[in-house]
């Protein structure tokens, strides 16, 4: 009687410990599954750029940088991107940036002229730095920090954006041979250019990318500035302005990535990284190719557009241009201390920089070019 007892004392024990095991495994099975399904916390950022649906390059960096938070976050952050063809405001980036409709934006500096002129250096400067100089000014020489200064008061963080390198100086339905031909043309051309043409009576006016095309071929312009082979072809200039000049204005157009401050300021630190790094990459990436394209593009110019005349402005109109602008420069420098103190920071890094880019770049092309 008692073995029958504790045998079934025994097979009590073992079956109610199985059971207890099963349900212990059944507990972490559904608490690892319920772990896994849990919804992931999504942070979703909206982008306005300046830039139309499908503009190549400058949109293309967007998309870029867009897809890389996204896929380094894994899905942790999301960044939907709104062109110009939705929002409606082209020029209107920083605004809507900094009153937080948008969280991010992507423009170029000197845009904002208007309202902050110290902003307009970041983009680049008529006679300035080209853009391995600008690069190195930006991040090694103090360029950040004084970037970030600048854009504080509007509660928005600036991050370089893609650079175009030099630019040419733009599209003319006829030929600029001396200063008088540039008196009372109607020209598209912004930031600081701009200002310094109108000194040379140049009648200046800046219109929306996407609306260049027909400013142009009704005559409401004369000639206009867009970027350089990389991206005028395609827009069809050379059909209505067959005079095209080099550049002089515009050594290293860098755009700007522009995120509001206190919304970059609540995101985690390793999502602040993520973000960082995509733009960096992103804005690298937009320099290399706009390089590879405009040089492609020159190439095709003779062979498919050969109606298109590459010319040089005279030594007397650039001399004129230089005037003005050290003139410009000197009169905002006047009324703006922080406009001042940026210039002297580059006017100090590109005559310290270009010792080494005129004995290392031009050196070895002026020799390779002359023979």
């Amino acid at each position: 009687m008692k073995r029958e007892w504790l045998k079934s004392f025994i097979v009590g024990l073992l079956a109610g410990g199985l059971l207890l095991g099963l349900a212990a495994c059944s507990e972490q099975k559904t608490t690892k599954t319920e772990t896994q399904q849990a919804p992931k916390k999504v942070i979703e950022w909206k982008l306005a750029q300046t830039w139309g649906t499908g503009f190549p390059i400058f949109g293309d960096a967007v998309e870029k940088a867009a897809a890389m938070v996204n896929e380094m976050s894994n899905g942790e952050m999301v960044i939907r991107i709104d062109t110009a063809n939705k929002h409606k405001s082209p020029f209107g980036i920083l605004d809507m940036v900094k009153e937080g409709q948008y969280e991010m934006g992507h423009s170029a500096s000197y845009y904002w002229k208007g309202k902050d002129i110290s902003t307009m250096p970041f983009t680049t400067m008529p006679f300035g730095m080209i853009a391995p100089e600008q690069y190195a000014w930006f991040y090694y020489g103090g360029g950040m920090e004084l970037m970030k200064k600048v854009y504080e008061p509007h509660g928005v963080y600036a991050f370089p954006g893609g650079n175009t390198s030099n630019q040419m100086g733009g599209w003319f339905r006829k030929e600029i041979k001396t200063l008088k031909d540039l008196e009372g043309l109607k020209m598209r051309i912004p930031g600081f250019a701009g200002e310094v043409l109108s000194k040379l009576g140049v009648v200046v006016t800046n219109i929306a990318p996407g609306e260049l095309y027909t400013a142009l071929d009704r005559g409401t312009i004369d000639a206009l500035e867009w970027v350089g082979p990389s991206l005028d072809l395609n827009m069809g200039f050379q059909k209505i302005a067959p005079y095209y000049y080099t550049g002089w204005h515009e050594p290293a157009t860098e755009l700007q990535f522009m995120v509001n401050k206190a919304k970059f300021d609540s995101l985690p630190p390793h999502l602040q990284k993520i973000l960082t790094v995509a733009m960096e990459f992103a804005a690298y990436d937009m320099y290399a190719r706009s390089y590879h394209e405009s040089a492609v593009g020159l190439a095709s110019i003779d062979k498919e557009f050969p109606e298109v005349k590459i010319r040089t402005f005279s030594a007397p109109i650039i001399k004129a241009m230089k005037k003005a602008n050290d003139e410009l420069i000197a009169e905002y420098s006047a009324k703006d201390p922080q406009f001042k103190a940026i210039m002297e920071s580059q006017e100090a890094y590109m005559k310290m920089s270009r010792r080494w880019t005129e004995i290392s770049d031009y050196a070895y092309l002026k020799d390779n070019l002359e023979k």
